[in-house]
C-alpha cells in the first residue's frame, strides 16, 4: 500500500516537475523573443546611412566605377523584419566594400584614397562581425553607423578634391619642373653605368 502512494507521489512530483521545466523554458523563450524584438528594433531606427553621392565626381564615378556603384547601391536597400535580415545585408556590404581593392580607377589609384578605402572596409567589416555574434552588441553597431557615413564622406570628398586638382591648368613652366622631377626619367650619374652611353676605350 506504501509502495502506490510513494509511486504515485513520485508520479505527481514528476509531472509538476516537467509543468515546472516547460514553464521555465517558455518564459526564457519569451524573454528570449523580446530581447531579439528589441535588439532588431534599435538596430533599425539606427540603419541610415549617407551613401547617396554627395558630389559630382562621387555621381560620375557610381556610373563610371562598378565596384562604387554597387557598394553604395547596396546600402538603399534597407533590410526588414528580423536581424537575420540585417545580417545578411551586412554580409553583402562587406563583400562590397572589399571589392573595391579589386579595381580602383587610374586617377584615383593614390595612397590617400587606398587609405581611406581600407578604413571603410574595417568599419563596415566590424559591423558584419558585431551582428553576426550571439549577444548582438547593439550599442556598438548603433555607434558605428555614424563612423561609416563619416568615411563615405570622407572618401567622396577625397576623390573630389583629386579631380578639381587634376583640372588647374598648369602654370608656365611646372610641367617642365614636373619632369624634372620625375625620378623614373633622370639621367644616371655615373655614365659608366648606363647602358645606352658610348664605351669609352
Amino acid at each position: 500500500m506504501n509502495f502506490k502512494y510513494i509511486f504515485a507521489f513520485l508520479v505527481i512530483f514528476g509531472l509538476s516537475s516537467c509543468k515546472n521545466d516547460n514553464e521555465k523554458r517558455l518564459e526564457e523563450s519569451k524573454k528570449d523573443i523580446k530581447k531579439k524584438e528589441l535588439i532588431f528594433s534599435i538596430i533599425d531606427k539606427a540603419w541610415v546611412f549617407n551613401a547617396k553621392p554627395i558630389n559630382s565626381t562621387s555621381q560620375a564615378n557610381s556610373l563610371s566605377w562598378k565596384e562604387w556603384g554597387s557598394f553604395l547601391a547596396e546600402f538603399d536597400k534597407k533590410p526588414k523584419k528580423t536581424i537575420g535580415a540585417f545580417q545578411k545585408k551586412s554580409k553583402e556590404l562587406s563583400k562590397k566594400a572589399l571589392a573595391l581593392n579589386d579595381f580602383i580607377p587610374v586617377e584615383f589609384n593614390k595612397p590617400q584614397i587606398k587609405a581611406r578605402i581600407a578604413i571603410l572596409i574595417t568599419k563596415v567589416r566590424m559591423l558584419d562581425l558585431y551582428i553576426h555574434l550571439a549577444a548582438i552588441p547593439d550599442q556598438k553597431i548603433v555607434a558605428l553607423i555614424p563612423e561609416i557615413n563619416t568615411e563615405l564622406t570622407s572618401l567622396q570628398n577625397q576623390m573630389d578634391k583629386i579631380i578639381v586638382k587634376s583640372k588647374i591648368p598648369l602654370e608656365e613652366g611646372e610641367s617642365e619642373l614636373r619632369k624634372m622631377l620625375d625620378t623614373t626619367r633622370a639621367i644616371p650619374n655615373n655614365p659608366q653605368l648606363d647602358p645606352n652611353s658610348p664605351r669609352v676605350e
